[in-house]
């Protein structure tokens, strides 16, 4: 691993934010604000599950750094924060070229040579 893969793999935030995102329904919860910032209640009402268990998935991704909190009168409003998943691309691009590589090999070698007739 490089010097930045293995600092990012060591990292305390990396890890809250993989932790966060392990959830099916964090990973819910972000598709649903990634577009405009949305309340508990209506979170709640999409996802079919308590105003109390989304307020405990906000929590762990507000804490990992994933989604930010706006205040619109007596309202919360939730929205992804694209900079919290910096860490987590980097981190999984570090992957990424040795796959590429592997497949493109694997590709090319399963044309065999080509003939032309």
């Amino acid at each position: 691993m490089t010097g930045i893969a293995v600092q990012a793999a060591a990292s305390d935030s990396l890890d809250g934010a993989l932790r966060a995102l392990a959830d099916g329904s964090r990973r819910s919860i972000l598709a649903l604000v990634r577009d405009e910032p949305r309340a508990v209640g209506d979170i709640a009402e999409q996802l079919t599950i308590s105003q109390q268990a989304v307020s405990h998935h906000l929590r762990v991704l507000r804490s990992a750094g994933l989604v930010s909190e706006a205040r619109e009168g007596t309202r919360h409003l939730f929205a992804v924060r694209t900079d919290g998943f910096g860490e987590v691309r980097q981190y999984l691009e570090y992957f990424w070229p040795d796959r590429l590589s592997a497949l493109k090999r694997a590709v090319e070698s399963s044309k065999g040579p080509e003939t032309h007739g």
